[in-house]
């Protein structure tokens, strides 16, 4: 029965370790740019042919 206590608390532990990682990503900024990764994938092709192209 012991063996259950300590596992609550760890799972409480690591659930709040989770929590303050989580809220500290947003207060860092990390999901202010929802946008921009979805569509670098399509403009990936546009920003390597105008960087690599020769004009005569």
């Amino acid at each position: 029965m012991s063996a259950i206590y300590i596992l609550i608390i760890i799972s409480f532990l690591v659930a709040l370790g989770f929590l303050i990682a989580f809220l500290w990503s947003i207060k860092s900024g990390q999901y202010d740019d929802d946008y921009s990764p979805s569509v670098r994938m399509l403009m990936e092709d546009q920003i390597k042919t105008t960087k690599g192209s020769k004009k005569p």
